[in-house]
């Protein structure tokens, strides 16, 4: 492949080089298991993606395998490729993806799925599992292997859970699979014995003609009825610790990310990464300094992120944050954090990071009105939020970001018109703090609710596109008589088919081959979205779109995605919407009291708190 020739005629070449900074190009040996990790995005996005630089340093400290990265190419790339009859090939050998073993996908985002069916389809490999009787195997996992139904078709086999010690597994059955020469079945036969791995031909799948699942059970002995998650346990010993790359362009998230936790447990109902990260484990916050180091020493980059679900509640992350700052500030580097919890204590912490620079702060409390936080279990008053934002304007904030989303479950107009007087409120506040008025800047940045597997919401549908369009109208009218403040609003036609693929069951893999057909791919993209195209995929295969993203289950009725709950208990979640539906709240289990989730027994596992200390030992 003359690829300098190829290059000359893109846009942003360097997103195909490979040879960043402390990239590693290993030898193309035979004796290793070679994985190519697909991003089915830009190289921008995926560059930006923790997991793959934590799996990108796990697999390549191995001498008997290798990992090279593939994202989905840019249009011009594309074309390029099909014109010049090129297979899409890994950045670091530049090998095409026959060659390799494994090819593993994540999946991010529901409208991912379409590029993933576009890089199978340019690396010259047969779309269909059943059809593919050689060539690489294809695993896929992330957040969207917790339904993996939509997909089945495509797929060998899906990871459930934290990649870094499963992965190791995985190597070592394919390693002595190409040894013993193997069939493709006996190989994936042996995969699925080891937990927290799906892989569908093993599975017979039934359903009704209402579309209810009816069978799910395994087709050989010795496989389980439900498939549990992964937890790395080395992640709190630091052997998690992501790759320094250091790309040549600007990507979304351009710094040295560092995890300080991993988990929630606040109970938010309609957050998926809430229920299926479960437990919480607090990493050492001396093991998070060193490995802040060590990063920095190896990129050089200007800013450090302490990462997690809700960085807020680390228990030691004001005294990480001083400490990076008093040790790199100097050297202009930041510190940030990718959410902040609404307490003056965040306030605190945010003028503690603005040492180098003032950004604008930003809020989520998802909902206008104190019913509605409750039905959610937000955890947040107006009260916290009003005066939050008090401290944030006499500490010399002039700009605050806050994020709500329409359509949760009980909703009415008047919590829709919470919103903005909410915001509202917190702009009247940054007037009498005296911040000026051409300074005052409140965003309000509003979502459509999507309901989402293994969430306490799962059974409901979204609302109706006509619902939507005239929620937003409330908004928009009110937002417009207030020069204070700027409404962004999301885009209804990728919530609606975003819905439909989150709670998909395997029917819908033919709707996926049909958008695929029809020219579907970076549908996360405005630019490249088709709503029309996606209506007419899932009318040709007999379903309406919409009608399938509104359709509700019954609390009794078993669910698609419910074998892959990854230990989180349909006893639990039930209770957990039944609460909604009365208003009623949740506490969160670090406070001492088990809310009954179903994780810790399910993986014979308790949270862990800050210091390696468990959480029944502190509260015993």
């Amino acid at each position: 492949m003359n690829l300098d020739k190829l290059l000359a005629k893109v846009q942003k070449p360097a997103r195909y080089l490979g040879n960043e900074l402390n990239a590693v190009k290993k030898t193309w040996d035979e004796n290793k298991v070679k994985i190519a990790f697909c991003f089915p995005d830009l190289y921008e996005v995926g560059m930006s993606h923790l997991g793959l630089r934590i799996l990108y340093e796990t697999v390549n400290r191995r001498d008997d395998a290798l990992l090279e990265r593939v994202f989905a190419p840019a249009e011009d790339m594309e074309i390029l490729l099909r014109e010049k009859e090129l297979l899409l090939f890994s950045l670091e050998n530049k090998k095409p993806l026959p060659e390799f073993d494994l090819i593993g996908f994540t999946l991010q985002y529901e409208l991912s799925y379409s590029n993933l069916l576009n890089m199978l389809e340019l690396g010259g490999l047969e779309l269909f599992a059943e059809k593919r009787k050689e060539g690489p195997l294809i695993m896929a996992g992330g957040p969207g292997a917790f339904n993996p139904e939509p997909l089945v078709d495509f797929i060998d086999f899906f990871v459930l859970g934290e990649g870094e010690e499963v992965l190791d597994e995985i190597i070592d059955v394919v390693k002595t699979a190409k040894k013993a020469g193997l069939t493709r079945d006996d190989t994936l036969f042996r995969l699925a014995q080891i937990p927290g791995i799906y892989v569908p031909k093993f599975y017979r799948v039934r359903y009704d003609e209402a579309g209810r699942l009816v069978e799910f059970s395994p087709l050989r002995e010795g496989l389980p009825l439900e498939i549990t998650k992964r937890i790395s346990t080395g992640f709190l010993q630091g052997r998690s610790l992501p790759a320094p790359l250091v790309p040549y362009l600007d990507i979304v998230h351009d710094r040295v990310m560092v995890e300080v936790m991993r988990g929630c447990s606040r109970g938010c109902r309609f957050c998926q990464a809430g229920m299926i990260y479960r437990p919480v484990r607090e990493k050492n916050p001396e093991l998070v300094l060193e490995e802040a180091k060590k990063l920095m020493e190896k990129t050089g980059y200007e800013e450090i992120s302490l990462a997690s679900l809700s960085s807020g509640d680390y228990p030691f992350i004001r005294e990480v944050a001083k400490k990076l700052l008093d040790q790199y500030q100097q050297l202009g580097v930041n510190v940030s954090l990718p959410s902040l919890r609404i307490d003056s204590f965040a306030v605190d912490l945010a003028s503690e990071l603005s040492r180098v620079r003032k950004a604008t702060l930003t809020f989520a409390p998802e909902a206008g009105t104190q019913r509605m936080r409750d039905i959610i279990n937000k955890g947040v008053t107006e009260e916290d939020l009003l005066k939050t934002v008090t401290a944030a304007f006499k500490a010399g904030w002039q700009a605050v970001k806050l994020y709500f989303m329409i359509g949760l479950p009980e909703e009415t107009d008047e919590d829709v018109a919470g919103i903005i007087q909410l915001a509202q409120k917190v702009a009247d506040i940054g007037v009498k703090e005296g911040v000026p008025r051409g300074r005052l800047k409140i965003t309000v940045s509003v979502s459509n609710f999507v309901p989402k597997p293994h969430t306490p919401f799962q059974w409901l549908g979204i609302i109706s596109a006509e619902e939507i369009k005239r929620r937003q109208g409330i908004l928009a009218h009110l937002a417009k008589k207030d020069r204070r403040l700027n409404l962004k609003m999301h885009d209804y036609k990728t919530s609606l088919v975003e819905a439909a693929l989150s709670r998909a069951d395997r029917r819908i893999g033919r709707v996926l081959y049909r958008a695929h057909k029809l020219g579907a791919k970076f549908d996360g993209w405005q630019e490249y979205f088709n709503f029309e195209l996606w209506q007419e995929a899932f009318w040709e295969e007999g379903f309406d779109l919409e009608s399938y993203a509104q359709r509700s289950f019954n609390l009794n009725e078993r669910l698609p995605w419910e074998p892959f709950a990854g230990g989180i208990s349909q006893r639990y979640l039930k209770k957990e919407y039944q609460k909604a539906m009365a208003g009623k709240t949740t506490y969160d289990c670090r406070e001492g009291r088990c809310t009954g989730c179903g994780v810790c027994p399910a993986l014979a596992i308790t949270p862990v708190l800050t210091g390696g200390r468990r959480v029944n030992e502190i509260f015993a």
